[in-house]
C-alpha cells in the first residue's frame, strides 16, 4: 500500500468491473477515489467530491464521455481539474473530438495498472507545478495588442471581453505571448504545455490554436509552416 495522498480522483465507466478494477489500483497508491456509472451521476459528484483528476469512459448511455466532458468544462470551479478519457480499442472516438471537448489527455483500455498510475501520477505533477511557468521576475500581466492574460488569476482579456479558456488553451497561449514574434517549434510547445511524459495525437495542439483563435481572433498567432506557430499584435 502506497502512501495516503490529498488527490482526489473520480472514476466514471459504466462496467462495474472497470469500477472496481481500475478503482482498487488507484486506492492501492494512495488515491482518494469516487466512482460514477454514468454522466449526470458524475456531475453531481463532481461538485460535492470536487476531484483533482477526472476519469471518463468515452462510450456510456445516455450522456456520453464527451457530453460529460463539455458540461464540466462549462463550470468554473472545475477550470483546473484534470480530466483523462479511457477509450477501448476499436471504438468509433476521434482524439480530436475529446481534445475539443476540453480533455487533457486519453488512455486506451485495456491498460495495465503501472501504465495506468504512470500516467496519472505525470499528469498530476504537472498539475502541481504548472506546466509553462514565466521566469521570476516577470510581469504577472502580459499585455499585446488587445489581449492581456492574467498569469496569476488565470483570465485574459479581449478589449473589456472577459474570456475562460480551458488550463490547456490557456498555458498554450501564456508560452506564445510571452515572446511576441518568436517562432516556437511544435516539440517546444509539446514539452512546455503537455509535458515530455504526457502522450497526445499529432493535432493536439492545432486543435487548441484553432480554439483559440476563434476567441482571441485569427490574426494573434501565425503558422509557420513546417515549423511551429508565433504570437503576433
Amino acid at each position: 500500500m502506497s502512501e495516503k495522498t490529498d488527490y482526489k480522483i473520480l472514476l466514471v465507466d459504466d462496467e462495474p468491473d472497470i469500477l472496481e478494477f481500475v478503482g482498487y489500483n488507484l486506492r492501492k497508491e494512495g488515491f482518494h477515489v469516487e466512482t460514477a456509472n454514468n454522466g449526470s451521476q458524475a456531475l453531481q459528484k463532481a461538485q460535492s467530491f470536487s476531484p483533482h483528476l477526472i476519469i471518463l469512459d468515452v462510450m456510456m448511455p445516455g450522456m456520453d464521455g464527451i457530453e460529460t466532458c463539455e458540461e464540466i468544462r462549462k463550470l468554473s470551479s472545475f477550470k483546473e481539474t484534470l480530466v483523462v478519457f479511457l477509450t477501448a480499442r476499436g471504438e468509433d472516438y476521434s482524439q480530436i473530438a475529446g481534445f475539443d471537448a476540453g480533455a487533457d489527455d486519453y488512455i486506451t483500455k485495456p491498460v495495465k495498472p503501472k501504465v495506468l498510475i504512470s500516467r496519472i501520477k505525470a499528469l498530476l505533477k504537472r498539475h502541481k507545478y504548472g506546466s509553462y511557468r514565466a521566469p521570476d521576475g516577470e510581469e504577472t500581466r502580459i499585455s499585446v495588442g488587445d489581449v492581456v492574460i492574467d498569469r496569476e488569476k488565470y483570465v485574459v482579456f479581449r478589449g473589456d471581453q472577459e474570456l475562460v479558456l480551458p488550463k490547456k488553451e490557456f498555458e498554450l497561449l501564456l508560452l506564445l505571448a510571452s515572446k511576441p514574434d518568436r517562432v516556437f517549434s511544435r516539440n517546444e510547445i509539446y514539452s512546455s504545455v503537455w509535458g515530455d511524459n504526457i502522450i497526445v495525437g499529432d493535432r493536439t495542439i492545432d486543435v487548441h490554436i484553432r480554439k483559440l483563435r476563434e476567441k482571441i481572433g485569427q490574426d494573434h498567432i501565425k503558422t509557420i509552416k513546417g515549423v511551429g506557430y508565433k504570437f503576433v499584435d
